[in-house]
């Protein structure tokens, strides 16, 4: 009788693992596969990418920057962009930390992403008044990516003082502007 029943104990057993092992390799065919989807998509950088920034007329202080996807692949616009406010500027400006979004923004060839600029607020220190923008992209682990686009500002130049801060990025303008 012991025999009969440690047979069918390890035949049972046999099965469980069997199955687990299907249902292993069930999953990791799917992480393969979304990491395949992933692959497809590529960071977002100057290359293919077409910058804009535009004046807003609220909130005050405010400048909006606007990325489109200009490639044939989706991208990742990481973060938040590096902005150098001038020629001369020698540190980025700060990111805006409570704009962080719940996910990293996903652009199909033809969409857009927006990152709102603070210029100045009276709680900064110094300041002056710069005629251009370099923009650079991040990568994944939050590091510059690619060559620096400059943009001329809106109206000649704008003023940037010590308070100047960018949100991350965004899906649509509302939410760049909304801090």
């Amino acid at each position: 009788m012991r025999i009969t029943t440690r047979s069918a104990s390890r035949a049972a057993s046999s099965v469980v693992v069997a199955a687990a092992l299907a249902l292993v390799g069930v999953q990791a065919a799917g992480a393969t596969a979304s990491a395949t989807a992933k692959a497809s998509t590529v960071t977002c950088t100057t290359a293919n990418t077409k910058l804009t920034v535009t004046e807003v007329s609220r909130p005050i202080n405010h400048l909006l920057l606007k990325a489109t996807n200009t490639g044939t692949e989706t991208c990742d616009a990481h973060y938040a962009p590096f902005l150098r406010a001038g020629a001369d500027a020698q540190a980025p400006l700060a990111w805006a930390e409570e704009t962080k979004p719940q996910a990293v923004v996903t652009l199909q060839p033809g969409q857009s992403a927006y990152a709102g600029i603070l210029t100045y607020s009276p709680d900064g220190e110094g300041g002056g008044t710069e005629k251009t923008l370099g923009v650079y992209f991040t990568d994944r682990n939050a590091a510059g990516t690619g060559k620096e686009k400059t943009l001329n500002l809106p109206n000649g130049g704008a003023f940037f003082n010590s308070a100047a801060t960018v949100t991350y990025w965004q899906a649509n303008a509302a939410d760049a502007l909304a801090w």
